[in-house]
């Protein structure tokens, strides 16, 4: 039998680091087992699509899965779009944003061909061909075409986006791990397949050099037998999930008004746990320049959002979200622990920047939530709440202004009617 020599806090510490890898790899057999899936292909979403974990209504979307190799790069066409919010997120295999394509970023080349290529690798490529350069063997594509008020022709737009292989790239499996879900966590195996599945990707993360040491060590200390085994699963299921769950809700970014606010997302540097808390409550999170995204599970008194109750949320006319973003918002309401839409007879699951929303006199706003609508409260500014259970509401805003990107602006909190 071999010391491990680690505080509790550290194999906490390791737990929730590896996390964010399990999280991604579990993504990768859901979306791979569908039907008629495979690497290199887009997947257009079809409008309204809410299987997905805390999922944009607002737009059209497309994903897919990214695998090269060092002669092999997979070639993505973005259409020309004008008028409307786009973009073309690229995520590695931990979560991190590697690129997003769009007019912002690319101003000379918004639109037209990108290869993107395994790691260290320089193929021949046309001169009209802009390189990018993948964190390791795959990634994920995601990308987004603003809905505005003609779905058609974003519908027309998502399908002129194209991704194809090269050749034939060599493509290695998702490693097979033990499929999980929100409410119950991996225990102690994500210690047990550790080494496997650190090998598989390459994390840009300054820390994981020191964090990925620690996890192979207790990998192989819980090797050891039964009772180091039972040892750091008594850790993982009392102290790591417990920590990491109220971490992800209320603590993984700014905290105000009871909202918890990204800032520090899509690109995490040092901060794995805010990295792992996003792969759990909203996996492909995009970069703070993009969108940033405000999470809410309590009232104004602190208390869990509660699908029997009715809440009102109000916005001062000069405050209004609408006031402080350069492309469009979205609020959603979903379920907990899984951060899925609610089914209702209406399928009301969001309100956006198209919506048509009524303001009062003043230009102020009031958003209402409640398991039935008052005859007071315009249908219009409602959600209904599922009835008898938690949940959650999650805010984006595209194309954040500054007083977003820099924590002066929360939304209001939400009061009890």
């Amino acid at each position: 039998m071999t010391d491990l020599l680690l505080s509790e806090q550290e194999i906490v510490d390791a737990y929730v680091y590896v996390l964010a890898r399990y999280l991604v790899l579990r993504q990768e057999h859901i979306d791979m087992s569908e039907e008629g899936a495979d690497y290199n292909t887009i997947k257009y979403n079809p409008l309204g699509s809410a299987d997905f974990v805390n999922p944009n209504l607002d737009v059209a979307y497309l994903e897919a899965w990214i695998a090269v190799d060092a002669d092999t790069p997979s070639m993505l066409t973005v259409p020309d779009i004008s008028d409307r919010y786009y973009t073309a997120q690229l995520l590695d295999e931990w979560g991190e944003v590697i690129d997003n394509i769009n007019e912002r970023n690319y101003p000379d080349h918004p639109h037209g061909r990108f290869a993107l290529i395994a790691p260290g690798s320089s193929p021949d490529l046309p001169e009209d061909v802009i390189a990018i350069e993948l964190h390791s063997s795959k990634a994920k594509l995601l990308a987004r075409v603003e809905l505005k008020d003609d779905w058609d022709g974003a519908v027309a737009l998502q399908r002129q986006f194209s991704l194809e292989s090269t050749g034939t790239p060599n493509i290695l499996p998702p490693v097979t791990i033990p499929m999980f879900d929100n409410k119950d966590l991996l225990g102690v195996e994500a210690f047990e397949l550790a080494s496997t599945v650190l090998d598989t990707a390459a994390d840009v993360s300054p820390v994981a050099t020191e964090l990925s040491r620690l996890v192979r060590q207790i990998g192989a200390y819980v090797a050891d037998g039964d009772a180091e085994r039972a040892e750091i699963d008594r850790i993982i299921q009392q102290k790591a999930v417990p920590q990491f769950r109220q971490y992800a809700l209320t603590k993984a970014g700014s905290f105000k008004n009871n909202w918890l606010a990204t800032l520090v997302v899509g690109n995490y540097g040092e901060h794995y746990w805010i990295r792992s808390a996003a792969n759990l409550v909203g996996i492909w999170a995009n970069s703070a320049d993009e969108v940033i995204y405000y999470v809410c599970t309590q009232d104004n008194n602190g208390d869990p959002l509660a699908g029997n109750q009715s809440y009102r949320m109000s916005f001062a006319a000069d405050q209004r979200p609408d006031r402080v973003v350069d492309s469009y918002w979205s609020i959603i309401l979903v379920s907990l622990p899984d951060f899925r839409v609610v089914p209702n007879p209406g399928n009301r699951f969001n309100l956006n920047s198209y919506s048509p929303l009524v303001l009062n006199q003043d230009g102020s706003l009031d958003l209402y939530f409640s398991p039935e609508r008052y005859e007071s409260i315009p249908v219009e500014n409602w959600l209904p709440t599922p009835e008898g259970a938690a949940f959650s509401l999650t805010l984006r805003t595209y194309v954040p202004q500054d007083a977003v990107k820099q924590g002066q602006w929360f939304p209001p909190p939400l009061t009890k009617l």
